[in-house]
């Protein structure tokens, strides 16, 4: 079988075969999707091999839908609906054209999905291996925003998902990183796959602002949950001027989370606050509406709510004991 080489179609070519099958057009430039009364919202997120996946182990059509559904998910916490994803890759010298389509296939899958109307894409060489260059844009409603609330004491701290199983999944594939490169099936982790497919497929609920907004519940605030919930309550914290207690007992694991830890001496917790790579969503709710979220949103766990300003950043354990929630990339004097 003979392989198809980006030398034998060139860039212009390779671009419009991987458009083809597909809702999206190459070459189009990305109309304004602006509704009279909203808000543009634009975000950029960059993935590099060799730091943010493994190709030793991570399946290219899986790769291409978590960068997609990152790109969503940047939006979902600036409470913004995906309009245009426009993508860079940069394809290195290892990867040829029916990988970069196994890629591609991914990332129109996601887009579909997040309802994204336009789907850009540029190939370029690279040196250093995969890169995947994004920015993505879209329109919150300007009513909307002036209606959200101020953050107040005993708002709720809600996230989307159980935490900490990506790092663990991520853990367990590099732990394996020799196995894969005999078998890459590697039917021994069979018994994790929920906890792998956290850290290889994220998946993020595309109606749940609609659901939102249909409740009429506004967040106070809202963030991406990808460098750990300690990095989240970091900037929560910082933004509201207030402090965030998260209580451990609440804090939602996936199943076998804890027996994988055991194997891997990795504390689940730990692994929730700084692993990273969850792709959960956090909203602040007012307690009013605690009731409505709640019922209307299952998949939410509330694990813990907004306090006094002296309190900071605190993780409460079972027993009571309040500790101070640290975070790489924040230096302590500036939490003060």
């Amino acid at each position: 079988m003979n392989r198809m080489n980006f030398s034998d179609i060139g860039r212009v070519g390779a671009i419009n075969a991987l458009y083809e099958g597909t809702p999206y057009k190459p070459f189009k430039a990305a109309s304004a999707i602006m509704k009279k009364d909203a808000t543009s919202v634009t975000r950029g997120k960059m993935l590099l091999e060799g730091t943010d996946f493994n190709l030793i182990y991570f399946p290219l059509k899986h790769l291409g839908y978590k960068a997609a559904t990152i790109a969503a998910g940047e939006l979902y916490a600036a409470f913004a609906h995906p309009d245009v994803l426009e993508v860079s890759i940069g394809v290195s010298a290892k990867l040829d054209f029916p990988q970069i389509k196994e890629l591609w296939e991914g990332m129109v899958t996601a887009a579909k999905e997040h309802g994204f109307a336009h789907l850009g894409l540029d190939l370029v060489p690279s040196r250093n291996g995969l890169i995947i260059a994004m920015a993505a844009s879209g329109h919150t409603d300007k009513l909307w925003t002036a209606r959200r609330p101020k953050p107040q004491t005993k708002d709720l701290i809600c996230v989307s998902g159980p935490l900490g199983a990506a790092y663990l999944g991520m853990s367990l594939l590099e732990e394996n990183v020799a196995g894969f490169e005999k078998d890459r099936t590697q039917p021994e982790l069979e018994r994790y796959k929920m906890i792998v497919g956290s850290y290889l497929k994220p998946e993020i609920e595309p109606s749940v602002l609609a659901q939102m907004e249909e409740l009429e519940i506004v967040p106070s605030a809202s963030y991406l949950v990808d460098r750990g919930l300690a990095d989240a309550m970091k900037q929560l914290v910082r933004d509201t001027g207030l402090g965030a207690k998260v209580y451990a007992d609440k804090i939602p694991f996936e199943g076998n989370t804890f027996e994988l830890g055991k194997k891997l001496d990795i504390d689940p917790v730990s692994a929730a606050f700084n692993g990273g790579e969850d792709y959960r969503l956090l909203f602040t709710v007012p307690i009013l509406k605690m009731e409505d979220f709640r019922h209307n949103l299952p998949t939410f766990d509330i694990i813990g709510h907004l306090a006094q300003s002296n309190v900071g950043a605190v993780l409460v354990m079972p027993e009571g004991a309040e500790l101070p929630v640290h975070s790489q990339g924040w230096k302590e004097d500036e939490d003060e």
